[in-house]
């Protein structure tokens, strides 16, 4: 059993007030198979280059932090950059574990690709022409096969299909020593039996999957709220106690003192009735004192109460209603790139009040049936249609290179919003992308701080943003924009789990007519409506 330690860690980058960490202190075992959670912006993959940072010599490393970090072992970062992907993988597995392809060693690698369900010829196949998945599992491998190294996974589910999801999960439940950051909740408690969580105030660990910590956090959550409420509810009491008893000590204090009172006094008895005056008022004075300070400390661990609660507001869709109950249709459609099939006999219907998710493996062809959905869609502009604002994020040589056969059938006057895969396209101020999209920027705006951004992150550039804070501003210009069919497409990558359910329930509340593709297995269950394999 061995330990990295983090000991009173603060960092924020160079020219920002924003500490993303102040005067932190945990420790994780090296053997421990770490989920890594939090919303976006929070600091997971700043965490992990932290953690790369401090294997370095004092001279190499990159950034500045206070606090100390100490490991027994040294630290490797997936995704592992490669540089000239023209090669063959079997020379950047041999860059990753020097003398691992040699005939009496490369055994190894196959063993981890097997169970990967990956085959050996991925390592005598160019680096650039494999997919997405085939990329991570073979890099993930070689990663793995590194001796006396705890693994940094950073968000290595986008762009897998929900089979090599399944297969990642299996695959990191036998291995141990790595920390995995990943929003896919199913992936997290698959493989994970520890959960390290930034939380809004603190970074703690607990032991078990996601949805233990999530069962805890909800629990504590409920309890929190419940004793704020009971603590507010007991501050208005003593606050009336110590106001009402104040009153009284006050009338019995103003018998005291005056001629009138003095004869009054003289009277009933003179000096002693006065005295039993002034002991009454002393008493009530001390009982209004008593109450205020139990107001105070009422107060106080109050205060201590929904420091880490997480709240998401809801959030509000404007679809338009269409005019008949069929917006669009393939029959029978084939879809290529020039002479490239890469999907066949596709056939279904978008009918109003769908929610249909395009299912199926990486490279099946499902961003090209999006892709030539919109396409149609877009021979009706000019008046018998609107392509949402973000189609120009998917490159004009793409669509211009689609080809199909069979028939598509799309209504006239349809209004779309379109959520794109890649957010890389974005840059400048919000402002101006609000108005470039003409997008409302005060909706803009207000969508974003319900998905958790702060006032200082809206006033950033948007290429300093995280690449979950980019997708959730495509989210939130989608959700800003009144259509009759919205288009996403894995519209949920590099987002939080928390926003996730929050956009879970938006879709449900609002029954938007929408076709996506995405490989979250919980996300897609809970609000399809229909699945078509491609």
């Amino acid at each position: 059993m061995a330990f990295i330690n983090i000991v009173d860690l603060s960092f924020s980058y160079e020219g920002s007030s924003d500490m993303i960490f102040d005067h932190v202190s945990f420790r994780m075992d090296t053997d421990w198979r770490l989920g890594f959670t939090g919303r976006n912006g929070r600091g997971k993959t700043t965490f992990m280059r932290l953690l790369l940072d401090s294997g370095r010599r004092e001279e190499e490393r990159r950034f500045e932090y206070s606090g100390t970090i100490t490991a027994p072992v040294g630290f490797e970062y997936f995704p592992y950059e490669v540089v000239n992907q023209e090669r063959l993988t079997l020379e950047i597995a041999e860059e990753l574990l020097p003398g691992s392809t040699e005939p009496g060693e490369i055994w190894k690698i196959f063993r981890e690709f097997s169970n990967l369900e990956l085959g050996e010829d991925v390592l005598y196949r160019p680096f650039s022409t494999l997919s997405y998945g085939e990329r991570t599992k073979a890099l993930l491998a070689c990663l793995f096969l590194r001796e006396d190294k705890f693994l940094l996974i950073d968000e290595p589910t986008n762009h897998l299909d929900m089979r090599a999801r399944e297969l990642l999960g299996e695959y990191l439940r036998k291995k141990s020593g790595f920390l995995l950051v990943s929003h896919d909740r199913r992936l997290l408690d698959a493989c994970t039996d520890h959960t390290l969580s930034i939380n809004k105030t603190n970074i703690e660990i607990q032991k078990g999957n996601f949805s233990s910590w999530w069962e805890n956090k909800q629990r504590q959550d409920a309890c929190e709220l419940a004793e704020n409420e009971k603590l507010k509810k007991d501050i208005g009491r003593l606050k009336a106690a110590a106001r009402q008893s104040g009153e009284w000590a006050d009338q019995v204090e103003a018998t005291k003192i005056g001629h009138k009172n003095a004869e009054k006094f003289s009277k009933a008895g003179g000096v002693g009735n006065r005295d039993y005056i002034g002991e009454k008022s002393r008493r009530m004075q001390m009982r209004r004192k008593n109450l205020e300070r139990r107001q105070e400390r009422a107060i106080e661990e109050k205060s201590q109460l929904l420091k880490n609660l997480e709240e998401t507001e809801d959030l509000k869709l404007f679809p338009m209603e269409y005019r008949t109950e069929q917006l669009a249709e393939f029959r029978d459609v084939s879809i290529g790139y020039g002479e490239k099939i890469v999907a066949g006999g596709v056939s279904f219907r978008i009918c109003r009040g769908d929610r249909i998710a395009l299912t199926g493996r990486n490279g099946c062809g499902k961003s090209s049936v999006i892709k030539l959905l919109l396409s149609c869609l877009g021979l009706h502009a000019g008046g018998e249609g609107t392509i949402g604002h973000e189609n120009a994020a998917y490159k004009e040589a793409d669509m211009a290179a689609l080809t199909y056969r069979g028939r598509i059938d799309t209504g006239s006057g349809l209004v779309v919003s379109c959520v794109p895969q890649d957010a890389g396209f974005l840059k400048g101020k919000l402002t101006d992308y609000a108005k470039e999209k003409e997008i409302n920027p005060v909706l803009l705006n207000m969508l974003l701080r319900k998905m958790d951004f702060s006032r200082t992150q809206l006033e950033k550039r948007m290429e300093d943003f995280s690449e979950g804070q980019k997708k959730k501003v495509l989210l939130a210009a989608s959700l800003a924009t009144q259509a009759h069919l919205y288009i996403w497409d894995e519209p949920l990558n590099y987002i939080d789990v928390f926003s996730r359910m929050q956009i879970e329930d938006l879709i449900l509340k609002y029954k938007p007519t929408l076709v996506f593709v995405e490989h979250d297995r919980e996300f897609v269950e809970r609000i399809s409506t229909k699945q078509f394999g491609i």
